[in-house]
């Protein structure tokens, strides 16, 4: 075992078990050479490498428990850094696994940032003088005299014709007020004095309880507590508590410390550690889980066995719109249970595992309608509920000349996603039924393969179309008076002269209107079917929302209605793809959802 690795670690590195340090047995054979081991610690120490790769690169060629070419001040330097030592594993590593759908406990991002390798040491105003500490002193005028004096361990600098100054536990501001007025005692004119503090003496830390890697740490004195506890690897996230931190010094609690007050108000109380003082972490208390609904969806911790709901709701910032609140746990009667409003769950008293969720509940009583078309006004009105369409309308201002009045219809929430549902489930049937027909010969198989291809490909394309939601409230000049639902959209189709042709044309374009024309005609116009076009059945889209068939090969019309059927201005006429496949019932089912398609979506899908 490597010599100088064995006896530094035990004696300079005391670690508890839980810091996982590890020593492992020197492979010559597979040693990086000193030159580029000191290389690699060099650089990481000059901050031209990051700690990350430094010490892959010394694992990389080496091993992570050769430390043969490191010397002990480069070894301690790269400890005090917060940088992976060899032998030390990744916090990742031995991170308790949080239960999943669990919330992370509130304050456990104190701890995610790398600020702790990112340190730059400097010496604070509020710094106390500690014996090693090296302070400058500067006399000039009628004496000149400069030394570094190093504080002994009565808290004393030396001057020469002086004596001893006491300087321990002085501010590091104010050390060159007081070092002055001694030397004036002396020195009462024509001598300018000026003293610094050079340096400051590193202590040495215990951290105890629920943390990652417990054990002992170097800093320095005014370093913040956040500071030691990263170094540590944070508090265990299912043991540690972030209220109830004690800092101990000769066994006594000179300040216990909440976190919580520290991320919530930004309270973090000043304390200038000294050597062996302990940063003790106590057990995590009584904790309430809070799922949903609120600003914070955390887990929290009380200082106490219970609490109230007002002091959680203080904590987790519920949502401006929640009505309700729904909380389960366990008593001492048994499992409990109970959904309130939040004006009563402010004097609940909660306990240690309960969870809850903020919930909003209430039952709207109004309406959000939008307008699109032509109309004049505002496009969004709200309305008490229940409201009917004519109510609705008798507030809307139209121009006839420009609206057509009488084709209006709605366009709804709940009705988009039945047709998205229902046309889901149709080109499911239709992949289910490709994948599933039997194949006679190998010909027919290879023919059933690249069917399924297409029909796959096709069925991914036609599940991204969104259906429009088309409710038909018109019908030759005569609207139904419905209720209107959250979310609807009122359509007054403006006036026009144009009729839309699109889908399997050669020229999909708009042709103004003409009452002699049929719908060959119109065809025609477009530049005539494509080599693809089903020109058996033309699907028409009114105005108003209606559809109507039309049957070339008849030259008659297909629709629910079919009396009155005929082209009006503002109509768009679709021609579909035709479904070439090998067998019957494919042939059926995709023809079946291309018009589902068209109709629920106005679109053609190929």
């Amino acid at each position: 075992m490597n010599k100088l690795s064995s006896s530094f670690s035990i004696a300079t590195r005391t670690f508890t078990v839980l810091a996982f340090i590890s020593i492992v047995t020197v492979n010559a054979n597979a040693a990086l050479p000193k030159s580029a081991k000191m290389d690699a610690a060099n650089q990481a120490l000059a901050g031209s490498m990051t700690p990350n790769e430094a010490m892959m690169q010394l694992e990389t060629a080496g091993g992570s428990a050769e430390m043969d070419s490191l010397t002990q001040e480069q070894y301690m330097q790269l400890y005090r850094q917060g940088q992976m030592l060899p032998g030390e594993y990744n916090i990742e590593q031995i991170l308790p696994v949080v239960e999943e759908g669990m919330p992370a406990p509130y304050g456990a991002n104190l701890f995610a940032g790398g600020y702790e390798s990112e340190r730059i040491d400097g010496l604070n105003d509020d710094y106390l003088i500690a014996p090693g500490d090296k302070l400058s002193i500067w006399l000039w005028g009628a004496v000149n005299y400069a030394d570094v004096s190093t504080v002994d361990n009565q808290g004393n600098i030396f001057i020469p014709e002086v004596g001893p100054i006491q300087v321990k536990n002085v501010p590091a501001s104010k050390v060159n007020q007081l070092v002055t007025s001694k030397l004036r005692t002396i020195y009462k004119q024509n001598v300018q004095i000026y003293v610094n503090l050079l340096t400051a003496t590193p202590v040495s830390i215990y951290i105890s309880g629920p943390v990652i890697r417990p054990g002992q740490y170097a800093g320095m004195a005014s370093d913040s507590i956040l500071y030691f506890l990263k170094r540590a690897g944070g508090i265990d996230s299912e043991r540690g508590s972030y209220r109830k931190i004690d800092i101990l010094r000769k066994g006594k609690v000179i300040e216990s410390i909440d976190l919580y007050d520290f991320i919530r108000n930004g309270n973090m109380p000043v304390v200038n550690f000294k050597d062996k003082d302990v940063i003790l972490v106590q057990p995590q208390g009584a904790t309430v889980v809070v799922t949903a609904g609120a600003k914070n969806p955390f887990r929290f911790e009380f200082d106490k066995a219970k609490s109230t709901g007002q002091e959680l709701i203080s904590f987790a910032k519920p949502l401006s719109k929640i009505s309700h609140v729904g909380v389960i746990g366990n008593r001492s009667s048994g499992p409990f249970s109970t959904y309130l409003p939040i004006s009563e769950f402010y004097n609940i008293l909660l306990e240690d595992g309960d969870k809850l969720f903020f919930n909003d509940d209430w039952d709207a009583q109004v309406l959000d309608i939008k307008l699109e078309g032509s109309f004049i006004g505002p496009s969004f009105y709200t309305t008490k509920k229940p409201t009917k369409l004519y109510d609705m309308l008798n507030h809307i201002q139209i121009d006839p000349e420009q609206a057509d009045f009488s084709s209006i219809y709605i366009r709804r929430e709940s009705v988009a996603e039945k047709q998205k549902e229902m046309i889901t489930q149709a080109l499911d049937r239709l992949e289910r039924s490709v994948y599933t027909t039997p194949a006679i010969s190998t010909g027919e198989s290879a023919i059933q393969v690249q069917e399924a291809s297409l029909v796959s490909s096709f069925v991914m394309r036609a599940k991204q179309i969104e259906p429009l939601g088309k409710v038909i409230v018109s019908e030759n000049g005569n609207v139904a008076n419905i209720n209107l639902e959250q979310g609807d959209t009122i359509v007054i189709p403006p006036k026009t002269e144009l009729i839309h042709i699109g889908g399997e044309v050669l020229m999909p374009q708009s042709v103004v209107y003409n009452p002699q024309a049929s719908v060959t005609d119109y065809i025609a116009w477009a530049g005539g079917y494509t080599e693809r076009a089903n020109y058996e059945r033309i699907i028409i889209v009114h105005a108003n929302g209606m559809i109507s068939f039309y049957d070339q090969d008849s030259d008659s019309w297909v629709a629910q209605n079919s009396t009155n059927v005929a082209l009006k201005p503002g109509d768009q006429l679709l021609v579909l793809p035709r479904v070439v496949a090998k067998t019957m019932q494919t042939v059926k089912d995709l023809t079946q959802i291309i018009y589902q398609i068209a109709v629920a979506a106005d679109v053609v899908a190929n």
